[in-house]
C-alpha cells in the first residue's frame, strides 16, 4: 500500500482464486524475455483494500458505525465481483474494484487496493513421446511475485486515479562470479576486505509507474509492462555486466528497463545484499569454493530513476564516448 495514508480502514489477506480469467494477449516482445502473455487459467491474488473519507470520522471519534462498511463486506464485495471481471491484468482488476467500490458507496472519498500474485506453474506431464505442460494441474510456485497498487479519489468530476504502480517482489539471484567491490573508504572501522571477483547474492524488490495510467489498465496490451519481462531484464543485465557494486548494478538495470519501456515514468529498487560467507576459498579440485549463509546484519540499497534522469544519464554517457573517441 502507499505510505501516506490518512483516515482509512480496510481488509487484508483477501485471497482471490479466479479460474479461466481472460488470457493476457498482445504483449510486446522484448529481446531479454520469452514472455508474451499468460493464459490466466489460475488468476490468483492476495488483495488488500482500504476505504477512506470524512464520513468515517464519526466511527473513529464517536464510535458511531452508521456509515461503516464492514471489512467482511469488503472481502465479499471483491470475491463476488471477481466472477464478472473481464480483464487480464492485476492493474485492471484493481481499477475495476476501486471504481465499483466508489459507485456502490457514495460516502467513500478514497479507495486504496493492492495485491500480490499467488503464482502457480503448470506441471510437466510425460506422455511417452514428449513432455508437455498440463492444462489442468498446477504447482504453487515460491518464486518472485507480481504486485500492483492503486489509489482512487472522489472528485467533483467523478472518481480519479491518483496513483498506480506495478511491482515485482521476492527476486533472489546469485551470480557465482563476475562481481566486485573495492575502492571504498578504509579507516579504523573497516574490516571488510576488497574483492575483485565475488559471488553476489541479492534479494530485490522493484516498483514502476506509467506516464499514462491507461497503458496499465486500458485495452491495448502492447503498452502494458508485464512483471515477467521486468524480471527477465533484471536477470539478463545481472548476467551481462561485471558490476563494481550492487548500486551500479541497480543503475544499469534501471537504464535498461526505461529503455525497453518508454511508457514508464520511473522505476524504483530496494535490494538486500545476501552474499555468502566464504568458508573454503579453493576446493580440492576445480575452481570451486565452499560458502555458508551470511550472518546478519545485511546491507541494503534503495534507488529510484525517472525517465528524465535516464535520458540525462544516456546523454552524458554518449558525450563522454564521443569525447574519448576524438
Amino acid at each position: 500500500m502507499f505510505m501516506d495514508r490518512g483516515l482509512m480502514y480496510g481488509k487484508g489477506d483477501v485471497f482471490v482464486y479466479r479460474t479461466y480469467a481472460t488470457p493476457l494477449q498482445g504483449v510486446t516482445p522484448i529481446p531479454e524475455s520469452a514472455y508474451v502473455g499468460d493464459d490466466n487459467v489460475i488468476f490468483a491474488w492476495n488483495v488488500n483494500v482500504a476505504l477512506g473519507g470524512e464520513a468515517f470520522r464519526s466511527s473513529f471519534v464517536d464510535g458511531d458505525n452508521a456509515l461503516v462498511v464492514a471489512t467482511d463486506s469488503m472481502k465479499n464485495f471483491i470475491l463476488r465481483h471477481a466472477a464478472n471481471f473481464e480483464g487480464s491484468t492485476i492493474e485492471s482488476f484493481l481499477y475495476v474494484m476501486a471504481a465499483r467500490f466508489m459507485n456502490r458507496y457514495s460516502h467513500v472519498d478514497e479507495v486504496e487496493l493492492s495485491a500480490e500474485r499467488l503464482p502457480f506453474d503448470p506441471v510437466a506431464i510425460g506422455t511417452g513421446s514428449s513432455v508437455t505442460a498440463s492444462p489442468l494441474v498446477f504447482r504453487r510456485s515460491r518464486n518472485e511475485r507480481t504486485t500492483a497498487a492503486i489509489r482512487m479519489k472522489r472528485t467533483p468530476s467523478g472518481p480519479l486515479i491518483t496513483a498506480l504502480q506495478g511491482g515485482l517482489v521476492g527476486v533472489q539471484l546469485i551470480k557465482v562470479k563476475g562481481s566486485s567491490f573495492a575502492g571504498f573508504i578504509r579507516d579504523e572501522y573497516t574490516t571488510l576486505p576488497e574483492t575483485s571477483d565475488r559471488p553476489l547474492f541479492i534479494y530485490l524488490n522493484l516498483t514502476w509507474t506509467y506516464d499514462d495510467f491507461d497503458d496499465a489498465i486500458g485495452g491495448d496490451m502492447s503498452r502494458y509492462v508485464p512483471a515477467e519481462q521486468i524480471g527477465d531484464i533484471v536477470q539478463t543485465v545481472f548476467h551481462e555486466v561485471v558490476s563494481p557494486s550492487i548500486q551500479h548494478l541497480l543503475h544499469l538495470i534501471g537504464l535498461r528497463i526505461l529503455e525497453r519501456f518508454p511508457q514508464l515514468a520511473a522505476i524504483s529498487f530496494e535490494s538486500n545484499n545476501r552474499t555468502w560467507e566464504t568458508v573454503v576459498e579453493q576446493a580440492v579440485t576445480g575452481e570451486g569454493a565452499v560458502y555458508t549463509e551470511p550472518r546478519p546484519p545485511y546491507g541494503f540499497q534503495r534507488y529510484s530513476m525517472t525517465r528524465s534522469e535516464a535520458d540525462e544519464y544516456r546523454q552524458n554517457y554518449d558525450t563522454r564516448i564521443r569525447s574519448s573517441a576524438r
